[in-house]
């Protein structure tokens, strides 16, 4: 770290370039009773494991301003994203093209109410749900508030760790020649996965010249879902967080986004151990935190240089629902909300069906943004379940050299395979409610906003 620290005062002091850089956090759990996201039936939250909660880095070079937030939540509806980013434009006055709001995809977080809804709640559960969906957009502003009171001059440093021993493609080809999805451990049908994974841990890091921590950016490519059970939780970015801030100080704010894990989880179907519980989020954060430190002691130092920002609102194609598509949904969905009312599957279908339906033909709208900090470091947001093939995409035609792609980014859309995964089946594409092409769509918008980013730099 002591040569770390003497590049970063060299860099600072050739590139010239003022960066101020603040954190903060605001808790987001909600009370007891509120429903709990991830899976197609409904479940009350019975109490806390570990507090959820908004983050929020605030970068500041030359007089502008952006925000990188992340919130332990499954998903955010994009009207909660607009009015949390009407809250941070009024106060603390970041444009809401700046502003990048994700969702870690923890499985033991609330549902966040906004519009059409699988979850067929009811009464207290209908309540606090509601209630929570309106409170949220000031409590993700609050974190924002906070890191933006807290800026102070800071330097930057970025480095790419690996750890391919904790994410695992979840598709597979079948011996019978189709493609199944998470089909158990030591099944002897599986022949070999049906896509890659994304190894690579970037890490973000920021102080100040005086060394002291303010904050550490951790993205990593892994579905959240190792806890279950009705008790909030983080998953594993609790014990990343907290091991962390152990190792580095508690004064530093250990922010997570996920990677593009669409097609990942943790499940090793070579090992027979099961793998479900707050004892397998803590071997998960505890093996991902290692590398963090690892790799923060290679971390190279970058000059700040300007900051800049990009959005575009793509319209992504419909999947195809025909009349006797929907005929058969609208007899399976009204008995949602009771545990295998009817097979799983048909659940996924029916409410796939039914959801497109009810857009009459209107395209699905998905924001791809881009933030960028000098010429060698910038972030990336997509809006759903992102297939790892399109992020790995992005980082291989990004001209930056460091790029962190972050899934559920402005927006939760649902699943978004690549092209290939469609005509194989299972169950992200037969859920997915944008059609074949989006995420390629996606990756194109992301690389010419990065091209032009990278061209348009001092």
């Amino acid at each position: 770290m002591r040569r770390l620290a003497a590049l970063l005062l060299t860099v600072s002091a050739v590139a010239g370039a003022e960066l101020r850089v603040g954190a903060g956090a605001a808790k987001i759990t909600p009370p007891p009773g509120a429903p709990m996201a991830g899976y197609y039936y409904n479940r009350a939250a019975s109490g806390v494991h570990d507090d959820l909660w908004a983050k929020a880095i605030v970068l500041e070079a030359d007089g502008a301003r952006a925000a990188i937030v992340a919130c332990d939540i499954s998903g955010l509806p994009r009207p909660i994203i607009d009015q949390a980013r009407r809250e941070i434009e009024r106060n603390p006055g970041i444009p809401p093209e700046r502003v990048m709001i994700s969702a870690t995809h923890t499985h033991t977080g609330p549902v966040v109410l906004s519009g059409p809804t699988r979850y067929n709640l009811q009464g207290d559960m209908l309540r606090i749900g509601e209630q929570y969906a309106a409170d949220l957009p000031k409590m993700i502003a609050e974190a924002v508030r906070k890191a933006a009171s807290a800026l102070t001059p800071a330097r930057v440093a970025a480095g790419r760790g690996r750890e391919d021993s904790l994410t695992f493609n979840r598709r597979f080809h079948m011996k019978n020649g189709t493609v199944g999805w998470n089909p158990g451990k030591l099944n002897p049908n599986i022949v070999r996965p049906a896509g890659p994974i994304d190894p690579d841990v970037p890490v973000v890091y920021f102080d100040t010249p005086k060394g002291d921590a303010v904050a550490v950016h951790v993205n990593y490519a892994l579905h959240l879902d190792t806890v279950g059970g009705a008790e909030y939780s983080a998953d594993y970015p609790y014990s990343l967080s907290r091991l962390l801030s152990d190792a580095k100080g508690r004064d530093m704010l250990t922010l997570f986004t996920n990677g593009c894990a669409g097609n990942l989880n943790h499940v090793d179907v070579a090992w027979a151990d099961k793998q479900k519980g707050h004892s397998e989020a803590a071997r998960i954060g505890t093996v991902l935190a290692a590398e963090v430190l690892k790799t923060m002691k290679r971390l190279d130092a970058l000059p700040a240089g300007s900051l800049r920002a990009r959005s575009a609102m793509l319209a992504l194609p419909l999947p195809e629902v025909r009349p006797q598509d929907l005929e058969w949904a609208r007899k399976i969905t009204p008995t949602f909300g009771t545990p295998q009312a009817a097979p799983f599957m048909d659940l996924v279908r029916a409410f796939k069906f039914v959801d497109v339906a009810g857009r009459n033909g209107a395209p699905l709208e998905a924001e791809v943004q881009v933030i960028a900090l000098g010429d060698q470091l910038a972030w990336i947001g997509l809006p759903g379940e992102i297939f790892t093939e399109h992020g790995l995409a992005i980082k291989t035609a990004s001209p930056f050299r460091y790029t962190v792609v972050s899934e559920l980014a402005n927006g939760s859309i649902g699943y978004v395979p690549n092209r290939k995964a469609y005509p194989e089946g299972a169950y992200e594409p037969e859920s997915a409610r944008c059609g074949p092409g989006s995420g390629e769509m996606m990756v194109e918008a992301a690389v010419r906003m990065l091209i032009d980013l990278a061209d348009r730099r001092p």
